[in-house]
């Protein structure tokens, strides 16, 4: 055989085979990973598990060639960087962060180790990376909300809700940072509909329900919840109060509407997805790849759901133009 048709056959049966075959060889890598929400919740544990599973399938065998080190935020700013900063004390080749606030905790606790984020609202804008096609650096990831989703919300709500005249904005500014610049969209939009917009601020779950009775107090009011693992965690509290001062809402959490609240309008994201993504991100990397040279994903596609039950109680008539550019109308 010549020498050149060997190294042809040598090289066709090295790309067949199967990545999980490909394990990785020599001493263990470490992975940390930082999630925002608690180890009890089904979804959260659902995306750890597909990353955890897309690993596998690029032969990274946990408790063989790959150590995982997971802590949980449960939207709390302070645990964020608690953990953020004894997953860097472990020494990981990467790290995994979910959502602004732990992205923030970890990005301030090194410079050096790779970062991979997700569910992470436009980080050009944030300051995090320099560009979308090579963020530099040693971050990369995944990307969901633009800010000018923010004039969106308010759009929907005042054209659901006609005679609306005052919004609230409720978020944590301790876990929800990314909010200054969605709250940005939605005072420019503001004039424009004929809106005051109010900054509802809670920071514990004790200040939630005088927040709602606060802002209730005066007629013609609605709510936006912007992205933040904070209020996400006490999402039913904050539907039963919606509905108990008949606030019109709009959230960007599309478990809003199906907990048989008004609406949803966000960025048409699959998580497991991303996450497995994230995990093919992390094999890129071990494997030599500079974070910094890993283009941003982001997302493309906007989805809206609409709870008809809920406007019914409210006394609002969905337009007919807005429930046919609905991707979901829950009755």
């Amino acid at each position: 055989m010549r020498r050149r048709e060997f190294i042809t056959l040598l090289g066709g049966a090295a790309a067949a085979t199967p990545l999980a075959a490909r394990a990785q060889s020599g001493p263990a890598r470490r992975l940390g990973v930082l999630m925002n929400g608690t180890a009890t919740e089904t979804p959260a544990q659902s995306y750890v598990a597909a990353f955890v599973q897309t690993l596998r399938q690029l032969g990274w065998l946990e408790g063989q060639n790959l150590r995982i080190d997971t802590r949980w935020s449960a939207g709390d700013a302070g645990l964020a960087r608690i953990y953020a900063a004894q997953l860097i004390g472990l020494t990981p080749d990467v790290i995994v962060a979910s959502s602004t606030t732990n992205l923030t905790a970890v990005q301030q606790a090194t410079s050096t180790v790779p970062i991979v984020f997700v569910q992470v609202s436009d980080p050009v804008e944030q300051g995090f990376v320099k560009s979308v096609t090579r963020p530099g650096g040693n971050l990369t990831g995944f990307s969901m909300f633009e800010f000018s989703v923010g004039g969106k919300w308010l759009e929907l709500l005042k054209e659901i809700a006609p005679d609306l005249a005052r919004v609230g904005v409720m978020f944590n500014p301790d876990t929800s940072p990314q909010s200054q610049f969605f709250m940005r969209s939605i005072e420019a939009a503001a004039p424009s509909h004929g809106v005051q917009v109010i900054v509802v601020p809670v920071r514990a779950t004790a200040e939630i329900e005088p927040a709602f009775e606060g802002f209730a107090r005066e007629p013609k009011g609605g709510l936006i919840l912007t992205t933040d693992s904070f209020t996400n965690l006490r999402i039913n509290l904050i539907a039963d109060l919606a509905a108990r001062h008949r606030l019109p809402t709009i959230s960007s959490n599309d478990r809003f509407p199906k907990n048989g609240r008004l609406m949803y309008y966000g960025a048409s994201i699959n998580l497991p997805d991303q996450f497995r993504q994230a995990a093919t991100y992390v094999d890129r990397i071990l494997n030599g790849v500079k974070p910094g040279e890993l283009p941003i994903q982001r997302a493309d596609k906007y989805s809206l759901i609409i709870n008809l039950k809920n406007a019914k109680a409210l006394r609002l008539t969905v337009p007919l133009p807005l429930a046919g550019l609905a991707d979901e109308l829950i009755e």
